[in-house]
């Protein structure tokens, strides 16, 4: 889930009174500093599918250039928060109201920098509906799976030259992490944001957030943390050297990560592609099991 602009840039999001329907119940507002323990209240009653949106502002902040979006919310007549959502490269919503979801998807019809949407495939779907509804259409929808691991899990062989990635890992890391991205969604991010993209994954390193495996100064497997909380930990970009699969490594190293992981928090979680049946195949033996459905909508740029 990785959430082309560069990832420095100020925030270029319409005002909060551009996104306001005349009349509509709830009304979107910005979210700023101030709202920032309210926000993580809200997304702390279902942290497994809200890790994303308060990794983010465990982070960084309500508001920042890094969250590449702003946050907003909708409340109801009483001004209780019914509904948090993320607008901008990555759009994520989490709401139980279909009203909140329209007031979220007419703020995003507002947003130039939309790139990708995503969430569990019954509320993304409302969702689009209503954000389409000017005729748009998607450029790319991937189904996916969300697994998740929680204890036990089994022990198997330790690989001793586990370890968490260094500046010195970045290139090779990028060009894995930029292959992926190209493979899942046909943009690659070293051809439309390098700045960003390197700026990012140095971050993640720097963050301690990159785990890699490498032999004689090659790159053997790969993931990224890519947002946490005390309660959950969002993996993604789990790769393998294609000629050394088929051997294990990749279920020894995930096994060892995810104790690791799992040491300070309850669940790992992770998003694969339903039509990848090798990879379903590999998570489901190395413990991870389906907690829901969801759908990643890639938009068509430069509209």
């Amino acid at each position: 889930m990785s959430p082309s602009s560069s990832s420095i840039r100020r925030s270029t999001a319409p005002p909060p009174a551009a996104l306001k329907a005349p009349g509509a119940k709830p009304a979107v507002q910005a979210l700023t500093e101030e709202h920032r323990v309210e926000t993580l209240r809200f997304l702390a009653s279902r942290p497994v599918h809200t890790v994303v949106m308060a990794g983010f502002i465990r982070d960084n902040g309500m508001a920042s250039p890094l969250n590449r979006g702003d946050f907003y919310g909708c409340r109801d007549e009483e001004g209780r928060l019914v509904g948090v959502a993320l607008i901008g490269h990555a759009t994520l919503v989490e709401t139980d109201s279909d009203e909140a979801l329209a007031a979220f998807a007419r703020a995003a019809r507002e947003c130039p920098r939309t790139h990708v949407m995503m969430g569990e495939r019954d509320r993304i779907e409302r969702f689009w509906e209503h954000y389409a509804e000017d005729g748009r259409s998607p450029r790319l929808i991937c189904r996916e799976l969300l697994m998740e691991q929680r204890w036990p899990i089994r022990v198997r062989e330790e690989v001793p030259n586990l370890r968490l990635a260094t500046p010195a890992d970045l290139d090779q890391v990028m060009a894995v992490q930029a292959q992926m991205a190209f493979d899942e969604s046909g943009v690659n991010p070293l051809e439309s944001d390098p700045e960003g993209f390197r700026l990012r994954c140095l971050r993640r390193i720097d963050q301690c957030r990159v785990w890699v495996w490498t032999e004689e100064g090659r790159l053997i497997f790969k993931a990224d943390i890519i947002s946490e909380t005390p309660e959950v930990k969002y993996v993604e970009g789990v790769w393998v050297a294609p000629d050394q699969r088929g051997r294990g490594y990749g279920l020894r190293c995930l096994s060892q990560l995810s104790r690791e992981l799992l040491a300070g928090s309850s669940a790992v979680t992770l998003l694969v592609n339903e039509k990848a049946r090798g990879a379903v195949s590999f998570y489901r033996r190395a413990g991870y099991k389906l907690r829901s459905q969801y759908d990643t909508i890639f938009l068509h740029t430069g509209r």
